[in-house]
């Protein structure tokens, strides 16, 4: 996998400096047009359109919150592809019953209580987004070790936070069928 905070020169972080990737995109940018390599062999020109790809998708990456996230979890090893991660059982328990409300609408609309529901998800987003947010913000000054113990726990609120996606589309689906 390639190494866009490499490839910027940049430290690994979870919250790295915008100004400074955006700096670096368009220095990259410039240094990678197709036009300015017009003259050159074929195979220069393909390397220089690969670079540029990789630029630009570096800066989507980098600018993104979210997909930073899953990068700098599947750059350090702890996402792989068609992973079983267990969700711990508190969480579980619980959205069972956000499930279970959701199943309730579907069958009896109720405008009030989906607007409930929907806030009760909210917080429990909120909740997650904070608990990232401290971890992030603690991740470059650690050691190693340190590191590789918010990354678990980051791994975690990720996978949650996605399970807590899906019931989002739920409720989106269920306010349009309102």
């Amino acid at each position: 996998m390639l190494d866009y905070f490499e490839f910027y020169g940049l430290p690994v972080s979870f919250n790295p400096d915008a100004g400074l990737v955006k700096k670096k995109f368009y220095e990259l940018s410039k240094k990678y047009h197709p036009d300015f390599y017009i003259n050159e062999s074929e195979e220069k020109q393909e390397e220089v359109l690969e670079l540029s790809t990789v630029n630009n998708k570096a800066y989507q990456v980098l600018t993104d919150p979210q997909k930073r996230l899953h990068y700098i979890l599947e750059l350090k090893g702890q996402l792989t592809e068609g992973e079983n991660y267990k969700l711990p059982q508190d969480f579980l328990m619980e959205m069972m019953e956000v499930n279970e409300a959701l199943m309730d609408l579907q069958f009896d609309p109720d405008a009030a209580r989906l607007a409930g529901l929907k806030v009760e998800v909210d917080e429990i987003e909120k909740g997650l987004g904070d608990k990232i947010a401290a971890l992030t913000a603690s991740f470059e000054s650690a050691d190693a070790e340190g590191q590789t113990a918010l990354l678990i726990a980051i791994k975690d609120l990720y996978y949650r936070n996605k399970y807590l996606y899906r019931i989002r589309e739920s409720i989106n689906k269920a306010e349009s069928a309102a």
